[in-house]
């Protein structure tokens, strides 16, 4: 029986609410961009995707969408390279530090964000028509749940009076190492997660060291990670990374550099973990020969779909690799897409990356995602196993459509709220 076809492309750009959160570049706004793609086949069935809202990514989806009309929905490998350059990519940003966190920004990596989500929304208008969760059309599942980190932040109790229309936070501040421990038992008590990942580069190094052996004494048992998204200099990095011998189980891109990378770890024999020198297939050689990286991590919006995660992670395990997943800010349909290929990878060895937390209490999912003991259930209901809240999208499309200023993400703009002069950070920051 054939598959049925495309026959419609839905593109709905929202605004979430997000809290305060510090990081290298500055602080969240209040508000987050983030792109709904629904896909109609010729039976009625619909399948959705999640992505980048960013106005970049946007229009770029708005130019592909038409594309796929027509195709069978099963057609994902066809999917995947519409819009594809045949001269290769260019560089839109070569600034590889706090730019967007993901080394060098081009335009098939743009391209393979918007595609994620085109061949999300595919695989789950296909599960659904015959009845199978996605995980099982990826070969299926070898696990029956996965399990994610707490995913700490340094952040202010509110977001600035000066910003309109905030939406209230309700996590409390966390700008010392009693407050991102008490940040830590407040995500225990909310998903029972078993290990906790802080996002660093906010404070100098030895502060957020300090929080992190703090977390120790609080979670003696619980698995450690440190992020300062590539704000140290290697002599910073090699310090943290002596110290932290033994505390955390990894850190991850510590320094930006890919050399400084390689020679953290040749020297402290510190395991790092990366999501921004290793996010596009001719980044991965490169890392891999120097041995800057011992872990990567995955995540589908970078890397164009849960086919193109798989064969990433066949690749790590082939050069003896650990591989788990990024996550940045995002909703359901993020998470339950992000669920089933995990489901699917047998060499998962740490827990993933997510925000959801952080943005659960107004998601467009009918029922919002739980975890238990930090895991999410595979729930064996056809697609994604998620059923979409039309109306609360409906409802974020409109707060998008009345803020227009928040178009793009822009962590600098935001700080400067509080602070009129700040700038982009130079790095190494610290």
């Amino acid at each position: 029986m054939a598959a049925p076809r495309i026959t419609e492309v839905r593109l709905t750009p929202i605004l979430i609410s997000d809290a305060p959160l510090l990081n290298v570049a500055g602080v969240h706004q209040p508000y987050a961009p983030r792109l709904v793609v629904e896909l109609i086949t010729e039976t009625g069935t619909a399948g959705f995707g999640e992505t980048y809202g960013d106005s970049a990514y946007l229009e770029l989806a708005e130019k592909l969408a038409p594309r796929l009309v027509g195709m069978p929905v099963d057609a994902v490998n066809a999917i995947c390279r519409v819009g594809k350059d045949p001269g290769g990519l260019r560089v839109i940003d070569p600034n590889p530090d706090a730019s967007g966190y993901r080394g060098l920004l081009t335009t098939e990596k743009q391209r393979l964000s918007v595609i994620s989500a085109f061949e999300g929304a595919a695989l789950d208008a296909f599960g659904k028509h015959l009845g199978v969760p996605v995980y099982d059309l990826l070969g299926g599942k070898v696990r029956d749940r996965v399990e994610y980190s707490g995913y700490l932040f340094y952040k202010w109790g509110q977001h600035p009076a000066s910003s309109p229309n905030a939406p209230h936070d309700s996590w409390g501040e966390a700008i010392d190492p009693d407050g991102v421990v008490a940040l830590a038992r407040k995500f225990h008590d909310y998903g029972g997660f078993r290990s906790f990942k802080l996002k660093g580069g906010a404070f100098p190094a030895e502060e957020e060291v300090g929080a992190i052996k703090a977390l120790r004494g609080a979670f003696p048992d619980h698995p450690l990670r440190l992020d300062p998204n590539g704000a140290w200099s290697l002599e910073t990095s090699l310090r943290v990374a002596r110290e932290l011998t033994g505390v955390v189980e990894y850190l991850e891109d510590p320094t930006f550099r890919l050399d400084d990378m390689a020679e953290v770890h040749r020297q402290t024999g510190m395991t790092l973990a990366t999501n921004m020198i290793v996010t596009a297939t001719h980044e991965i050689k490169p890392a891999f020969d120097a041995d800057a990286v011992q872990v990567v991590l995955s995540d589908h919006h970078f890397w164009g779909g849960l086919l193109a995660t798989r064969d990433l992670a066949a690749i790590c395990a082939a050069y003896g690799k650990g591989i788990s997943m990024h996550s940045n800010t995002h909703l359901g349909i993020s998470l339950a897409t992000m669920t089933h290929v995990a489901a699917t990878v047998p060499e998962l060895r740490y827990a993933c990356d997510t925000h959801y937390p952080w943005q659960a209490r107004e998601d467009i999912l009918t029922e919002p995602i739980t975890f238990a003991d930090g895991c999410v259930e595979l729930s064996g209901k056809p697609g994604l196993g998620v059923e979409v809240d039309t109306d609360a999208v409906a409802r974020l499309h409109e707060r998008y459509v009345k803020m227009p200023h928040m178009r793009n993400r822009d962590d600098i703009a935001a700080m400067r709220a509080v602070h009129p002069d700040y700038r982009r950070p130079t790095m190494p920051k610290y």
